[in-house]
C-alpha cells in the first residue's frame, strides 16, 4: 500500500496550519479526522471525510509544491 499525505497548508484556513500527516492511507485519514475537530472546529461526519479523502496525495507530492513556494514550507533550510 502506498503512504498518503495530508498537508493543511494547501487548505484555506484562518490559523495558517503547518500540519503534514504521512503515513497509510487509514492512519492518515484517522489522524486527519481527529486532527480537524480538534484544532480546526470542524464537524466529523461523511462530508469531512470525502474532503480529507480526496485531498490526500501521494507521499512525496506535496514536496513538489513546498519546493515551487519555498515560503510555504516551515523546515529549516526550505524557506
Amino acid at each position: 500500500m502506498s503512504r498518503k499525505t495530508m498537508d493543511c497548508r494547501e487548505a484555506p484556513s484562518e490559523s495558517n496550519c503547518s500540519l503534514t500527516i504521512t503515513g497509510e492511507e487509514d492512519e492518515v485519514m484517522r489522524a486527519a479526522v481527529e486532527h480537524a475537530v480538534s484544532v480546526h472546529g470542524e464537524k466529523d461526519g461523511p462530508a469531512l471525510r470525502e474532503m480529507i479523502r480526496v485531498s490526500l496525495k501521494d507521499e512525496g507530492a506535496s514536496e513538489g509544491a513546498a519546493m515551487r513556494n519555498p515560503g510555504m514550507d516551515s523546515r529549516p533550510g526550505m524557506q
